[in-house]
């Protein structure tokens, strides 16, 4: 289990779950929704005062991470290859020793989604890389996402799930997972989970 998920992936989802019923709508972007917005590599300090979200300083000389303090949205600040979220509840970046932005781990949700639904948020996220410049990677074992029956297929089944991996050149990396999630709250419907992690680019093709 990586750093961020150690610090945040149990709370995120225990909050995903438990979370008021809301429509897909109430999780589209809107100009007043509280946002995260950074750059990676970035100084934290310089995170902290573009974003509408209030989120703790970052401390010398560690390694660690933090998380909004409610929910937010992320928006990638880059002029080329920015790009925004659904509102999250599980939502983690990290630092590194000299207090910069490190790495983001979320999840674009604020409750386990249906199938429809999750499809929506990932195909929107990956038509912004598209049109940005990002490019698919690692397509012969992780092909992207698509509204197809293969596809519903796969995601229904609960030892596959699915994962996709996009560049944005040499600059940035971001990997986009998606699983059944069984949700207590509806123990008759299939209810799924995104995960998106972002960081710098190991330009891995």
């Amino acid at each position: 289990m990586s750093l961020l998920q150690g610090i945040g992936w149990r709370r995120g989802v225990q909050a995903l779950a438990v979370a008021a019923p809301l429509t897909y709508a109430a999780t589209q972007v809107l100009s007043d929704e509280a946002e995260i917005a950074l750059v990676i590599g970035e100084p934290w300090e310089t995170m902290r005062e573009r974003s509408s979200a209030a989120i703790d300083p970052a401390i010398p000389g560690h390694f660690w991470g933090r998380l909004p303090k409610a929910d937010a949205r992320l928006r990638l600040a880059d002029p080329q290859y920015g790009f925004i979220t659904p509102l999250a509840r599980y939502f983690t970046i990290s630092f590194k020793g000299d207090e910069s932005v490190n790495v983001v781990h979320m999840s674009p949700q604020v409750e386990p989604l249906l199938l429809d639904d999750t499809l929506k948020v990932v195909l929107d996220l990956q038509e912004q890389w598209r049109k940005g410049g990002w490019t698919p990677n690692r397509v012969r074992e992780f092909p992207s996402f698509a509204d197809t029956p293969q596809w519903r297929a796969q995601l229904r089944d609960v030892n596959k799930g699915g994962t996709a991996y996009w560049l944005a050149s040499d600059k940035y990396q971001v990997m986009l997972v998606v699983n059944r999630f069984k949700d207590k709250n509806r123990p008759t419907e299939e209810r799924y989970l995104i995960t998106l992690e972002l960081g710098k680019s190991r330009g891995m093709r």
